[in-house]
């Protein structure tokens, strides 16, 4: 098999790893500052909860969290699961990895905004919340986009790791063809991809952040 039928082969499980990126990056981002907020909160309930959340994230493999996403529902709950739902189970996965990573990231640069501002905005006449996202949230962007930056690279790499639970992207379809072919040829073809796709998001994340350098 031609290098270029492996790399048409290995499209459908590219488009599946693009969609593992894309939903990953809506719902965890949202999900990280509502964490990071709890994680802040003068609630101690929330705030232990939040930081519980976030410890246990960090600190156990993604690798295994996919698998407690897939197997929890039938080996604990006793609910049937069906091929349909690994997919879901790994967006599920991710996202909740994901979000505990961001707000961290989410966390240091609200920390990073000077008090003063706060005080400023209250004597505007500024509620709290209009403080926070018309203030604090837009600098706090342009603060953190280094570090979700990193992030967001990451993350195209460990799209890889839903072959855990059998999800077909491309690591998964690279792996069977290569085991097929007796080849070597699919991981350097999957390789490339890899390469081309964090390459397109490195320069995109790249321009975001010369866009919101605007302070510089």
């Amino acid at each position: 098999m031609s290098f270029g039928m492996i790399l048409q082969q290995l499209m459908q499980g590219m488009l599946v790893s693009i969609q593992i990126f894309v939903v990953t990056l809506l719902l965890s981002l949202p999900l990280g500052l509502l964490v990071a907020l709890c994680r802040m909160s003068k609630n101690k309930v929330l705030s232990v909860i939040a930081g519980i959340y976030i410890s246990v994230m960090r600190g156990t493999p993604l690798m295994l969290q996919l698998m407690v996403v897939y197997f929890g529902p039938y080996y604990l709950l006793g609910i049937k699961i069906s091929n349909s739902y690994r997919l879901t189970a790994a967006l599920i996965g991710f996202v909740i990895n994901y979000a505990a990573y961001f707000a961290e990231i989410y966390r240091s640069g609200i920390q990073s905004i000077p008090q003063g501002q706060y005080e400023a905005a209250k004597l505007l006449g500024y509620s709290r919340t209009q403080t926070f996202f018309v203030i604090i949230l837009p600098q706090v962007i342009r603060i953190i986009i280094p570090s979700v930056g990193n992030e967001v690279i990451t993350l195209v790499k460990d799209t890889s790791l839903a072959f855990t639970i059998s999800v077909a992207e491309m690591f998964t379809t690279a792996k069977a063809l290569a085991s097929s072919q007796t080849s070597m040829l699919p991981y350097v073809a999957a390789a490339v991809l890899y390469y081309i796709f964090n390459f397109i998001v490195a320069g995109l994340m790249g321009l975001l952040e010369k866009k919101l350098s605007y302070y510089r």
